[in-house]
């Protein structure tokens, strides 16, 4: 891993500013050949060091996950002369380079049907076991985890069909993961029973979102909310179990909602980020679960590339960052005050 000089491109998911052990932030955001990293060169800020490069031939999709250990888990699907495969690495130490790559292969044996698989999703489950979904050649979902003893167990298929290309959200909720897949018209769910258990199909939720635009958050002890952009580009829309779907406004390009569950003011809230239509960032708050007394967008900064991402600082501050048009980051941090507010963006 070195310096590099090619551009970042926008990142495809909202989940790429992560917070280290060390309570130092770390931007990832895709180039050619692999993907760039900054990292704050000391917790809460404000420099950053150059981007470094991650080498990954091949890629074609990235996605990034963390447990409580704060571990970054990489996971990539990379297309060879050979066939297409996903790929998973680990950073254990803030700024530290990425461990070796080990393969996942693909769910499918037939080269055809390989080459169909869509973008990887992962997520770690409280116990520290890396869940990485994809969805399969036949249209529904595969699962290859890590077993209890951290061995990686072989691929199942999860069933399901006419699921949309784009990557499915997966969050962890309480001690169980969940699973929420856009399918031609409707949210497909998987839940597991319990536990550390089997996956199985749940209700489904009777609306559709674009594709790749849905984010998964735990909003209680044993609910995920989902939040996506609405077919369309009608704006935001939130889904959760036992509720009905909220419209939730705003302008979004269809990308990835970016979601941060944080106390502001003392009070349990919901950040949510976009990439607005005019390609800059928008933000918006709500108490968790409160979205029904509505929220108001706030366009801010220079129009950016790809995904917003969301975090809070070693000063528990919310960071807001984006990759702007020139490939650089940028940063906006919340002000010492009283509200959202953020103090003007900074370039890394």
């Amino acid at each position: 891993m070195s310096s590099h000089s090619a551009q970042a491109a926008g990142p495809a998911t909202s989940c790429w500013l992560l917070r280290g052990n060390d309570g130092s932030l770390s931007a990832y955001a895709p180039a050619d050949g692999g993907l760039l990293r900054w990292t704050e060169q000391r917790p809460g800020g404000p420099d950053w060091t150059d981007p470094q490069f991650i080498e990954a031939p091949g890629l074609t999709h990235a996605t990034l996950a963390q447990g409580q250990d704060r571990y970054v888990h990489l996971v990539t699907r990379r297309t060879t002369a050979r066939g297409v495969e996903l790929m998973h690495a680990t950073q254990y130490q803030t700024g530290r380079p990425f461990g070796p790559w080990h393969s996942l292969g693909n769910p499918h044996k037939d080269e055809s049907r390989a080459r169909a698989i869509g973008a990887p999703a992962a997520v770690v489950a409280d116990d520290g076991r890396v869940h990485v979904f994809v969805r399969n050649a036949g249209g529904g979902v595969s699962l290859r985890r890590q077993g209890k003893s951290g061995k990686w167990e072989g691929w199942k298929d999860l069933k399901g069909s006419h699921l949309l290309e784009a990557m499915p959200a997966a969050v962890a909720v309480g001690s169980r993961v969940e699973l929420l897949a856009p399918a031609d018209k409707q949210l497909s769910r998987w839940c597991q029973e319990e536990p550390g258990g089997d996956f199985a199909e749940a209700e489904p939720f009777a609306a559709t979102a674009a594709a790749g635009s849905v984010t998964g958050l735990s909003t209680a002890d044993d609910r995920a909310t989902y939040y996506g952009c609405a077919s369309g580009g009608a704006g935001v829309t939130a889904h959760r179990t036992g509720a009905p779907a909220l419209e939730l406004g705003g302008a979004p390009d269809g990308g990835p909602v970016a979601v941060l569950r944080t106390p502001i003011e003392g009070f349990d809230c919901t950040v949510l980020a976009y990439r607005a239509r005019n390609g800059r960032p928008a933000i918006a708050a709500c108490p968790t679960e409160g979205e029904a007394d509505g929220l108001w967008w706030t366009e801010t900064g220079e129009p950016s590339l790809g995904a917003p991402s969301l975090a809070v600082d070693a000063e528990d501050r919310v960071v807001l960052a984006a990759v702007a048009v020139d490939g650089t980051l940028r940063v906006a941090r919340q002000k010492a005050e009283p509200g959202l507010a953020l103090a003007a963006w900074t370039r890394a």
